[in-house]
């Protein structure tokens, strides 16, 4: 690993225990989305590039395919391996990069779920799934986005590196869908829903270089599409924020 990697690693590996339990991730009706959106045939060989504790992995078994997954935090993929044992030789799990694997075209289809925001070019990191999918095979990924606005969208990243030093930027979903334009996808599909945040949850399982109450104030202080603030009767924060699905064919 890199040091940026292994900067990535080590922070996954504190908070994989918060993680897998977040509201966010264990949504099963965004999982049978993500799951539905990727439209697979069946029995399909999937790769999951920055797999965590394997919840992606697990609706995708659920559905009759098989996963290999691979994510840089060793706490991660032990939690998957647990979590999707029951699959058998369906699931397989490994520490590293997707950039370490073999640029061989074996996977039906390479999906990722809340990583590209944590790649430093999220091209490269697109291209990469590209480059071992078959032809006519699937790239999906599922990501939080930002505002098309500057300012509103500079306001927005300059709160999620103070909360999460791995985070790299946010794209508008325009950006993103230009990204797997770029990365020679055809076919490309976004599809666009909401979701909410408990400021207290997403803060404590964060790897900040704020306080808690210096982030609070600068969450108060705005307001973004992609992360809309509205406090509360009972003095706690809910962030509206944005997720997107964009799909590609090789």
């Amino acid at each position: 690993m890199d040091g940026r990697e292994q900067a990535l690693a080590e922070a996954f590996d504190g908070q994989a225990a918060q993680f897998e339990r977040a509201p966010v991730q264990t949504d099963p009706v965004a999982l049978a989305r993500m799951v539905e959106f990727a439209a697979l045939p069946p029995d399909s060989l999937v790769l999951d590039a920055g797999s965590g504790p394997g919840i992606v992995a697990e609706a995708f078994l659920a559905a009759g395919h098989r996963v290999h997954g691979i994510d840089l935090s060793s706490e991660m993929v032990r939690r998957a391996r647990e979590r999707c044992a029951r699959f058998g030789d369906r699931a397989r799990f490994e520490q590293g990069s997707i950039f370490g694997l073999a640029p061989a075209a074996a996977y039906d289809a390479a999906l990722s779920r809340f990583v590209v925001h944590h790649a430093a070019d999220p091209l490269a990191f697109v291209r990469a799934k590209v480059e071992r999918v078959r032809s006519g095979g699937a790239v999906l990924v599922s990501d939080h986005v930002t505002d098309p606005h500057g300012p509103s969208a500079r306001w927005h990243q300059d709160i999620e590196r103070a909360r999460d030093r791995t985070h790299e930027r946010n794209l508008t979903p325009g950006e993103l869908v230009d990204v797997f334009g770029r990365a020679g996808l055809s076919a490309v599909q976004l599809a666009e829903d909401s979701f909410e945040l408990d400021f207290d949850e997403w803060f404590d399982r964060g790897t900040p270089s704020l306080s808690k109450a210096d982030a609070r104030a600068r969450v108060l202080a705005g307001n973004a599409r992609g992360f809309g603030i509205l406090q509360r009767p009972d003095g706690g924060i809910t962030i509206r924020c944005v997720r997107v699905l964009v799909r590609g064919v090789r």
